[in-house]
């Protein structure tokens, strides 16, 4: 009689995670685990005929910003859509641990302006049953999710613990400040938190306008938190940071790594201010050189542009900031958008100055109409120029204020606009294909969970698949190997994640099955689906035919199947290999 385990997926195009090509094989699961990937005898409690699609391992996402939405929420919107298993929160130094009961407001102002995560949503949905760092994952432990989780320590939050109002007003950190962040970092630490985090960007701002706690904190700070890593032997530090110096930057980013011995990852974007620049592929390779030598950077790179949406339903919009629009924005969404079809309510908004809200840095773009597209349906990420709203314009006989106030009227007033913040300099993603294969580099950025009116990234993973390498035409596309890699494996390693990211024995179930011929990324929408009626930007996708996370079907044809294998993923140590 055949031996029986609880999963077989059978026949499918198998592609591992390691970078070999495809094979047809089957994969054998039992308790959670992988059993076996080839021609198999065993016969499933369930089966899933995968003939005709690909199996890949189940994504990892190692930045995401789900730390208030784990907290009320069994199902990570939107990476639950793309074929993602684990992800990673607590990135770039926010979070909400370790917190005092009198700080509770100010960790969620910095959230909602750092992250662009709605005020009310934050109040209504944290249940703050925790002060300390280990008793907000002993929380997070006796829930039930889709996927697993892991936590890193934002040191914003450590800081403002430790500090009082002395943290808020960046003051510097005094011996016994950072020999109590030390010692609460190895708590953390200790407790299962994956890694530290920290900001150095004046992009990071408190919806109050106030810079991050952790901006321009001094190096010796840092530096308590290295020893935190050092003297626990495990744990990875993730950072953003402004470029304005690219040698003196990367040079405290190796200092840090010196000083840990542990991993170290950076976000890297093409641009020409803050945490951007143009001197992107240096800073590759200096951070190549660094591993090589036995200090290990890795950058955090995007698959396209970070785009900014636009549009009445979002936190931005060309005309947010005009007095006109300002006593039409609290209006109900269908009488505010009957309002701004009033030729006369359209010519005053059009005559009015627009200054961009000082407390929102992003504010600036909204008026970039060189690098402003209209998104469409199926979004186009990869638009040239010409196909801005500027040169459409132009070409109309109109001007680009015009133009996009119409636009945003279209599809009753739910037309977004999009406009490219960074990875864009020459209006295509040839920057974007050249990070990701740097052997420096890893996938991330996407955010999910975070920028909920104004970036919907998390969707990365589908757009890997179905545009970098099926539909590209603008130039080269992608392996499907080499892309599987990038999104599971090259991502576990990263983060210390030995044990997922690979379809081989002994590894954790975690599986996708995708239909690539139909996979298809929709175009961002609006859902009202927070705490409190709170909205945010989501992307569904088909072709996703199953999803499996620890051996347990979690997504079938898209729709939830009920199930919540997924848990919170305590770090520990692990040898990257």
């Amino acid at each position: 009689m055949a031996n029986s385990v609880d999963l077989v997926i059978r026949g499918g195009q198998v592609v591992d995670g390691s970078g070999a090509l495809p094979v047809v094989a089957d994969v054998a699961i039992d308790a959670g685990r992988i059993v076996g990937v080839g021609r198999t005898g065993a016969v499933g409690r369930e089966e899933i005929d995968a003939r005709g699609m690909i199996v890949t391992p189940g994504f990892v996402d190692i930045h995401t910003h789900y730390d208030g939405q784990v907290t009320w929420e069994n199902h990570m919107v939107p990476s639950t859509a793309h074929g993602v298993t684990t992800v990673v929160m607590g990135n770039c130094g926010v979070g909400f641990a370790p917190c005092r009961p009198d700080q509770h407001e100010l960790l969620i102002r910095l959230m909602e302006g750092v992250e662009d995560i709605p005020h009310p949503v934050l109040v209504d949905g944290i249940p703050w049953t925790w002060e300390t760092y280990p008793e907000y994952l002993d929380f997070l432990s006796t829930r039930q999710y889709d996927m697993d989780i892991c936590s890193q320590l934002p040191h914003a939050a450590l800081r403002v613990y430790v500090m009082g109002q002395r943290g808020v007003d960046r003051e510097p950190a005094t011996a016994e400040d950072r020999r109590r962040m030390t010692a609460l970092a190895r708590e953390a630490l200790a407790a299962g938190a994956l890694g530290i985090s920290t900001s150095r960007t004046f992009f990071h701002r408190s919806s109050d306008g106030k810079s991050t706690p952790s901006f321009e904190a001094a190096e010796e700070e840092l530096m308590a938190l290295a020893d935190a890593l050092r003297a626990e032997g495990r744990g990875v530090m993730q950072l953003i940071t402004d470029f304005a110096d690219e040698e003196q930057t990367f040079a405290l980013l190796h200092r840090l790594v010196q000083r840990s011995g542990r991993p170290l990852s950076v976000s890297l974007l093409e641009g020409g201010y803050g945490p951007m620049t143009l001197r992107w592929q240096e800073v590759l390779d200096w951070a190549a050189a660094a591993s090589r030598e036995g200090a290990p950077i890795r950058a955090q790179v995007l698959s396209r542009a970070i785009g900014v949406m636009l549009g009445h339903e979002l936190t931005l919009n060309t005309f947010y900031t005009t007095p006109t629009y300002g006593e039409l924005a609290k209006l109900p969404f269908a009488e505010k958008i009957r309002a701004l079809r009033e030729p006369a309510v359209r010519a005053r908004i059009l005559a009015e100055a627009a200054d961009p809200d000082p407390t929102i840095v992003l504010g600036r773009l909204a008026r970039e109409f060189d690098h402003m597209f209209l998104l469409g349906d199926p979004p186009d990420y990869e638009q040239p120029f010409e196909q801005s709203i500027l040169a459409r314009a132009q070409r109309l006989g109109t001007t680009p204020e015009e133009l996009a106030y119409d636009l945003m009227l279209e599809n009753d007033g739910h037309t977004m606009l999009y406009v490219t913040l960074c990875n864009y300099e020459h209006g295509s993603l040839a920057t974007s294909l050249r990070m990701m294969r740097h052997p420096a580099a890893v996938l991330g950025l996407g955010d999910a969970g975070a920028h909920c009116g104004t970036i919907c990234d998390g969707s990365f993973p589908t757009f890997m698949l179905a545009y970098w390498v099926r539909d590209r035409v603008r130039g080269e596309r992608l392996g499907l190997a080499e892309t599987v890699r990038m999104l599971s494996r090259d991502c576990a390693r990263a983060v210390g994640l030995a044990d997922r990211g690979l379809l081989a024995a002994g590894y954790r179930a975690d599986v996708n099955v995708i239909d690539l011929g139909r996979l298809h990324l929709h175009a961002p929408e609006v859902a009202h689906d927070l705490p409190g009626g709170g909205r945010r930007l989501v992307q569904r996708a088909d072709g996703f035919a199953a999803t499996v996370v620890g051996g347990t079907v979690v997504h079938r044809d898209g729709q939830a199947t009920g199930q919540l294998p997924g848990r919170l993923l305590r770090g520990r140590p692990a040898a990257l290999h």
